[in-house]
């Protein structure tokens, strides 16, 4: 978990540097943040979704999971957590569940994260999950600048979804094969897209409602081999 932990320390120091300036920057500035931080979630999306070896299992894992998701209402779930900590750190920033769920989607899908999470799982050095730890703590400060505290509060999914993925890495090596990883990252890059076009106001998206495409995706890349 040491990868997880490392991750998790940087996105706070990124995120508190953040909030430093989004304090003091002008509106129009935090304005063309949002905009390239939108263009840059398309780029990684798409960049993601090409590696689908299969567009079935692609298509399928995200038309289930989102249906599955929007049954549950998973988007509601999150949301009430995000208010129980704004009521817990008495905090009253508009953007703070936005922040949060960008923070978390941006940081968790990546194909980074997967493999760096097996790698430390399997017992390697956590070498990637330390290489994502600096991009994100980079990232955490033009998040945090943009979208506030929220960015902030991302470290608990995330270490909830990081280290949860490394112990199961743990338990099932021989089960992540190549494809089901090509897949995975893959479906990832689609919420991403989905992530982007929110971010830039295009289209509101409910991405966290497409999650369980996640857990979709593993399963059909498994059955069809």
């Amino acid at each position: 978990m040491l990868g997880t932990l490392v991750n998790v320390a940087a996105i706070i120091l990124g995120s508190l540097v953040g909030l430093v300036f989004h304090k003091t920057l002008p509106q129009k500035i935090v304005k063309i943040v949002f905009q390239v931080l939108g263009l840059f979630t398309l780029f990684l999306g798409f960049s993601m979704a090409l590696k689908t070896n299969n567009l079935l299992i692609l298509i399928f894992s995200t038309v289930i999971g989102s249906i599955i998701g929007e049954l549950i209402n998973i988007e509601n779930y999150f949301n009430r957590f995000s208010s129980f900590l704004k009521r817990k750190a008495n905090i009253g920033s508009e953007k703070f569940t936005e922040g949060l769920i960008t923070a978390f989607i941006l940081f968790c899908v990546g194909s980074m994260t997967i493999l760096g999470a097996i790698e430390e799982g399997l017992g390697g050095k956590p070498n990637l999950l330390f290489a994502k730890s600096i991009m994100d703590g980079f990232s955490s400060i033009a998040l945090a600048a943009a979208f506030g505290i929220g960015v902030l509060f991302s470290i608990v999914p995330l270490f909830l979804f990081q280290g949860s993925l490394t112990l199961l890495a743990a338990y099932s090596n021989t089960f992540l094969t190549d494809q089901i990883i090509g897949e995975l990252t893959a479906t990832g890059g689609l919420l991403l897209i989905g992530l982007g076009l929110s971010i830039l106001e295009i289209k509101f998206i409910k991405v966290v409602n497409m999650l369980p495409a996640l857990v979709i995706v593993v399963i059909l890349a498994w059955l069809i081999k």
